[in-house]
């Protein structure tokens, strides 16, 4: 059991192109975002074991005797158990909700518990520690932060219990595990996913784990080699939307007009593909040229998207206000709202990337300037984080 503190990070994700058509097996690109998740875990010896999530309010703790006391053989199935209902069941009564409790604060916690039992039951004694986890990442917007909240309380407790080795040496600011034990992460973090979600896909935790972008086909999750950083702007229109609701309705245009829609998932796959060729070609030498064809492709599967149905008045709007500056924007994720990426190229004066955010926010929407391609789960130093980070993790 390590004594030391750990700082970790797990960056969320973006669909880059493929949503919806993923659904009925084709290719969909999803990238990772570097819009980070942090966790400070802080062993002590208080005899209890803390929750913190400052972004959503929540402030839990239990006695460690008491976890000790209970029966948690429900959790003994392999090395890295899967959640069944009757196992969360049990979890619910440990954690104690209050019947006020919001839903999000039941899944964080009970995801939590999950872990912590699960991973920390092999010690001879369940741990005392503190753990704080902080996001950029807006929650319920379709940007995998639960994921990234899976990904790194997995990772700091795998490594705080010595299941994993901590990757970082002396004078490292940053380090990231092994391909093998970024393997143990994911599995953990997958299940944590499960708590949450129930039947999740597994690509948000991928993308969160191993960071870059990942190519995803029915069920079959594949990592490209060393994608490129691309800046773009990543926009939250707010317009709250059923992701079940927008699925269903592509899925009965599609039986409605055969004909006019297969072809158009079809096209969205290629669209996918040829976004995967480009990106491989931008890795040794990146050209203006390609960043054309990013665009190309990006009003194409725009298009495609609003003729399945899934666009909205505030996602057009966004792409127009995107479109008078000479920039180009899509949906991400569910559409019908939501949140939608624009591509920045190199060669943008940072004057103009600041008008369209200025724009952009006089619209309603929330705006970050930021990249896809980001790194996967690391460990940072006690030095190494922004003084804000440290601010938040410290609850200022």
């Amino acid at each position: 059991m390590l004594s030391e503190v750990l700082l970790v990070s797990a960056p969320g994700k973006v669909i880059l192109h493929g949503e919806h058509a993923v659904v009925h097996g084709k290719v969909a690109l999803a990238v990772a975002l570097n819009l980070r998740t942090f966790l400070r875990l802080q062993p002590h010896s208080n005899g209890k074991v803390g929750l913190k999530l400052p972004n959503i309010g929540i402030k839990r703790a239990w006695d460690v005797a008491k976890l000790q006391q209970l029966d948690t053989s429900f959790l003994e199935q392999g090395d890295v158990p899967m959640p069944i209902p009757e196992q969360v069941e049990k979890l619910k009564e440990v954690a104690g909700f209050s019947e006020d409790c919001a839903a999000t604060e039941r899944l964080a916690v009970l995801a939590f518990l999950y872990l912590y039992l699960s991973i920390c039951r092999k010690q001879r004694a369940l741990p005392s520690l503190d753990i704080v986890v902080w996001s950029e990442l807006p929650t319920g917007a379709g940007l995998g932060s639960s994921a990234a909240y899976s990904v790194c309380l997995a990772a700091a407790l795998l490594t705080t219990c010595e299941e994993i080795p901590n990757p970082l040496k002396d004078r490292d600011c940053i380090s990231r595990w092994t391909e093998e034990d970024l393997e143990f992460i994911n599995k953990w973090a997958y299940q944590g996913e499960r708590v949450i979600h129930g039947n999740p896909s597994g690509v948000d935790n991928a993308v969160s784990t191993w960071g870059g972008a990942l190519r995803y086909q029915q069920g079959k999750i594949s990592s490209l080699k060393r994608p490129l950083a691309l800046q773009i702007l990543l926009t939250n229109t707010n317009v709250p939307r059923s992701t079940k609701a927008l699925v269903a309705g592509v899925r009965n245009r599609l039986i409605k007009f055969p004909e006019i829609v297969a072809p158009l998932l079809t096209s969205i796959s290629a669209i996918s593909l040829e976004c995967e060729r480009v990106l491989s070609e931008m890795v040794a030498a990146p050209a203006l040229e390609q960043y054309l064809v990013l665009e190309e492709l990006i009003d194409m599967n725009q298009h495609h998207l609003n003729a399945l149905g899934v666009g909205h008045a505030s996602l057009d709007q966004l792409c127009q206000v995107t479109r008078a500056h000479g920039l180009h924007s899509k949906l991400t994720g569910a559409g019908g709202g939501g949140c939608g990426i624009t591509l920045l190229k190199p060669d943008l004066e940072q004057s103009e990337v600041e008008a369209v955010k200025q724009a952009l926010t006089s619209c309603g929407f929330d705006c970050w300037e930021t990249s896809i391609g980001a790194p996967g789960v690391s460990i940072h130093s006690a030095t190494s984080l922004d003084s804000y980070v440290q601010q938040a993790l410290d609850g200022l």
